[in-house]
């Protein structure tokens, strides 16, 4: 069935489960809860904002994510971004996925949190002074994110894996925000201030 909704027309004509289904592809990795996997080098995305999880599934999709030939597990990811036949597709998934209530995996790299809270001020101007998210601003929530996929992810921009796409607005604001962290020290320390941090209520959310 899940191959059928991939290949198949609009999410409308397939019923309200559409979501559901659709997110047994993502599974695959990402697991049934959404909690992720580091050995399959998935992140936890349940919990994780709708609109949030709809903006990237869309920059995997149309190239703006996952297409620079250094991104190994971006572009894994963009195949299967890249399946879903349309929008409303997407925002079923992502809308799924959001609702999903997997346990945040326990924090393990080291790192200097009170350095690293420092390090992360200016970038509460957009992510929030709690790392919670700010929509109108695109800017995710960090908090209970996997400790490992943010080092990841900061290192995809500094090293221009990520936010290289001329429309990927939001992608070269983080990337030129990454720049401050000059050393592998400061992306452990700031990452390590972030793990430390409750999720909690996100203004992502909303």
């Amino acid at each position: 069935m899940v191959m059928l909704l991939l290949v198949g027309a609009s999410v409308t004509a397939v019923g309200a489960d559409v979501g559901e289904t659709l997110y047994y592809a993502c599974a695959t990795c990402h697991r049934e809860d959404g909690s992720g996997s580091q050995p399959l080098d998935a992140p936890r995305i349940a919990g994780t904002a709708g609109w949030y999880v709809a903006d990237q599934l869309r920059k995997f999709k149309n190239g703006e994510r996952g297409d620079h030939p250094g991104d190994i597990y971006g572009r894994q990811m963009a195949l299967f971004a890249k399946a879903l036949p349309d929008d409303a597709s997407i925002e079923a998934v992502a809308d799924y996925a959001s609702g999903l209530d997997g346990p945040r995996a326990t924090a393990k790299l080291p790192g200097d949190t009170k350095r690293g809270r420092s390090l992360y001020a200016p970038c509460s101007a957009c992510h929030g002074v709690n790392a919670r998210g700010q929509a109108d601003l695109r800017a995710p929530a960090l908090a209970g994110l996997d400790d490992w996929y943010l080092v990841r992810q900061l290192g995809n921009y500094l090293e221009g894996r990520r936010g290289y796409a001329s429309d990927d607005i939001p992608g070269q604001q983080m990337r030129a925000a990454a720049a401050v962290l000059t050393t592998e020290q400061d992306v452990q320390d700031v990452v390590a201030y972030l793990a430390s941090l409750s999720g909690g209520e996100r203004s992502d959310s909303q």
